[in-house]
C-alpha cells in the first residue's frame, strides 16, 4: 500500500472516501493554511473566517462521505469552490452589497501576477511600500472584487480557474477584476498613493 505522505491530495481524498481517516487528517494539514488565508482575506473578520473555515470542512466531509467527489481536477480547487460558496451564502444571508456586473467587452487576459522588478535597496523599499499601499487599498474593495484580485495576483489563478471556483462566467470574473482595478485607481488618486513600482 502506498504511503499517505506520497499520495496526492486527490488520492488522499479517495482514500478517505474508502474509510482511511488518517488520509483526511493529512489533507486538512496540507490545505488549511492556504484555505484559511483565502477566507480571511475575503471576509476580513477572524471570527467569521473561523466559522466559514469550519463550515467549509463540514461540507467537505459530508460531500466526501456522500461520494460527491471525483478526482477529475485539483482537490484544492474543489475545496476553494466549497469555501467560496459558503462565503457567498453568508453574504446573501447578511444582505451584503450587490456587485456591479461587467460589460460585455471586458478583456483583461493580458494581466499577470508577475511584476516585481529587480532593483537596488532604495527601489526595493519603495516597491515594498507600494505593495503595502496596494494591499490596504485592496482591503477596501467589495468582497467579490477583492476575491478575484486575490485569486489572480496572490494565487496566480487563471480567469478560467477563477470563474470555475466562484461559479461565475469568465466575463463576470473579468468584469470584477476590471471594476476592482478602476476602484483601486480611484482610491489611490483620492489618497494620493503612487502605485508605480520602481525598477
Amino acid at each position: 500500500m502506498k504511503n499517505l505522505n506520497d499520495m496526492t491530495d486527490e488520492q488522499l481524498a479517495l482514500s478517505y472516501i474508502d474509510g482511511n481517516n488518517r488520509a483526511f487528517d493529512l489533507l486538512l494539514s496540507r490545505n488549511q493554511s492556504k484555505l484559511y488565508s483565502y477566507i480571511l482575506f475575503v471576509v476580513h473578520d477572524r471570527d467569521l473566517a473561523d466559522d466559514v473555515f469550519q463550515e467549509t470542512f463540514v461540507k467537505v466531509i459530508s460531500k466526501l462521505q456522500a461520494g460527491r467527489y471525483t478526482a477529475c481536477g485539483k482537490f484544492s480547487a474543489w475545496l476553494m469552490r466549497i469555501a467560496h460558496n459558503v462565503i457567498m451564502d453568508w453574504y446573501r444571508e447578511s444582505k451584503a452589497d450587490r456587485i456591479v456586473e461587467p460589460t460585455a467587452d471586458n478583456d483583461l487576459s493580458n494581466l499577470s501576477g508577475e511584476g516585481l522588478c529587480e532593483s537596488n535597496i532604495e527601489n526595493q523599499y519603495v516597491n515594498s511600500q507600494v505593495m503595502c499601499d496596494v494591499r490596504r487599498i485592496m482591503d477596501s474593495l467589495p468582497a467579490p472584487q477583492r476575491e478575484v484580485v486575490y485569486m489572480r495576483f496572490y494565487q496566480q489563478m487563471s480567469f478560467k480557474e477563477i470563474s470555475e471556483t466562484t461559479n461565475v462566467s469568465i466575463n463576470t470574473a473579468l468584469g470584477r477584476m476590471r471594476y476592482a482595478i478602476m476602484n483601486m485607481r480611484r482610491l489611490a488618486k483620492q489618497h494620493h498613493v503612487a502605485l508605480q513600482l520602481d525598477c
